[in-house]
């Protein structure tokens, strides 16, 4: 089989590795994305992009259950303006920053 792509990544003594820019881009995994690994009886490791199941916790369904009940019964207590002092704290700690969420990560990111 030809490779496509060909990277290598040294895992850590906590048996921890970097997923290179590339392979994430060639898998169309981003930073929080998952990914699959599967071996085969020659001991070949397959990576691919993971779908991602919906896990249901039955404790935060019933947390959420819990607060959905409680808006509807007191909706005039459910959602408050946010207080001012929170805000202006919040405007001094990130004064001067520029944040795009949409930018592309550079280089490697050690997941």
């Amino acid at each position: 089989m030809a490779a496509l792509l060909k990277e290598e990544s040294t895992i850590t003594a906590k048996g921890q590795t970097t997923v290179p820019k590339s392979v994430r881009q060639a898998l169309g995994v981003d930073y929080g994305g998952r990914i699959a690994f599967f071996v085969d009886d020659q001991r070949r490791v397959y990576v691919e992009k993971a779908e991602i199941e919906e896990a249901i916790d039955p404790v935060v369904e019933r947390f959420l259950e819990f607060l959905a009940k409680d808006m509807a019964k007191h909706p005039d207590k459910s959602v408050l303006a946010f207080p001012d002092a929170l805000l202006d704290q919040a405007a001094v700690l990130t004064e001067g920053m520029i944040v795009d969420l949409d930018a592309e990560i550079d280089g490697d990111v050690s997941i």
